[in-house]
């Protein structure tokens, strides 16, 4: 796809791809119809999903769907569709599976017209799978969704991209599963074949190596 990008931009690669920074219309009008940028203090960044990375979060994704039917529960999974803190004008996060509240949707005041989600009372869960803008996996982002209070929030590292500080010495492949407690994320890390722990999921039966190693 061709992308018109304003001028004294620069092209996509995997830091900032631009030097202006841009507001929430001004990153609609120009990336919001390619669902591989998401937009960071003004800044456009490219999500990079390789092959392995759709891998992990259509796993994710399929495996979620499931429990969801099972229980009845009024929620779908978006993927890609933008979430937009209404408390910035400069961002705009594209998470790679987003658990969305059907019931919520009443009161999201662009869902009508556009898939962006504004509040964060819509959204039950997220996950992030890592690429190498690791960063804001790891830090902006788990900032944010707790403000927004996203209940529960998976950081897929399958590659180990993170930082030691984020995952470790000697580096594995990890996923980190944030839990919101008194507005705080509480972390939990699971790696080869330990069985996870989901509170929005209680009744998923999964390894941590099925989820990292989706696909291979």
């Amino acid at each position: 796809m061709t992308i018109a990008i304003p001028s004294g931009t620069a092209k996509p690669n995997s830091q900032p791809i631009q030097q202006k920074p841009l507001n929430f219309d001004e990153f609609l009008a120009y990336y919001g119809s390619d669902n591989r940028y998401e937009l960071i203090d003004g800044e456009v960044f490219d999500l990079e999903p390789t092959g392995q990375h759709e891998e992990v979060a259509a796993f994710i994704t399929t495996k979620i769907c499931v429990h969801i039917e099972a229980t009845g529960l009024p929620w779908f999974v978006l993927q890609r569709g933008l979430l937009r803190p209404s408390n910035t004008g400069m961002a705009a996060f594209r998470p790679d599976v987003a658990v969305v509240d059907r019931n919520e949707l009443t009161k999201e005041p662009l869902w009508s017209d556009q898939s962006i989600l504004t509040l964060g009372s819509s959204i039950k869960f997220v996950a992030e799978v890592v690429s190498s803008n690791w960063q804001n996996d790891y830090a902006r982002k788990i900032e944010d969704y707790a403000v927004l209070g996203i209940p529960e929030y998976w950081i897929a590292d399958y590659a180990a991209l993170g930082g030691t500080r984020h995952i470790g010495k000697p580096k594995q492949p990890t996923l980190s599963i944030c839990t919101l407690v008194n507005g705080e994320y509480e972390i939990q890390q699971f790696r080869g074949n330990q069985t996870i722990t989901s509170l929005t999921f209680p009744n998923l039966k999964l390894r941590a190596e099925q989820v990292l190693r989706a696909g291979r």
